[in-house]
């Protein structure tokens, strides 16, 4: 399938959409400047040795490339060790530093979740009581044509 076939799938049926029963965490990925933001949803599975990622959901309060994105990335991370989901998280923020912040934001947003997913998880294992941890973009999707007429008003 091609790039633009995958991309147009994962907007028409987005995957991993909606809640996870059961969840072991949760994590938050939000955009102060617009209000969107993104849940994620784990259930990790319990290999003695390495815990991988057995379920994960999202949802979004967003646009389209946030759904898209989420989507893209969810998919990637199921199956994953946690190292792997690390690993697969810094991989997309290495990749938005190329892209204009307004591109940028979205795919930001998704992945700062999953990161506060499996750091939620990663402190529950110690205290069962800890707080959902939230990740703010540092990206803007606010075009900076924008920016600027509003500074010069």
């Amino acid at each position: 399938m091609s790039m633009d076939a995958r991309l147009i799938e994962h907007m028409m049926n987005p995957k991993n959409y909606g809640t996870l029963e059961a969840a072991d965490a949760q994590g938050i990925g939000k955009n102060p400047d617009n209000g969107e933001k993104v849940a994620i949803y784990i259930r990790v599975g319990k290999d003695e040795t390495d815990p991988y990622i057995e379920d994960m959901k999202f949802q979004a309060i967003g646009c389209t490339t946030t759904v898209v994105a989420g989507s893209m990335l969810t998919e990637e991370a199921i199956g994953l060790n946690l190292n792997g989901v690390k690993n697969l998280v810094e991989a997309t923020m290495n990749l938005l530093d190329k892209l204009p912040s307004e591109d940028a934001a979205c795919s930001e947003m998704v992945a700062l979740a999953i990161k506060a997913s499996v750091d939620t998880y990663e402190e529950r294992r110690s205290d069962p009581e800890y707080p959902v941890i939230t990740y703010k973009v540092q990206n803007s999707c606010v075009p900076k044509e924008e920016n600027m007429q509003k500074e010069e008003n």
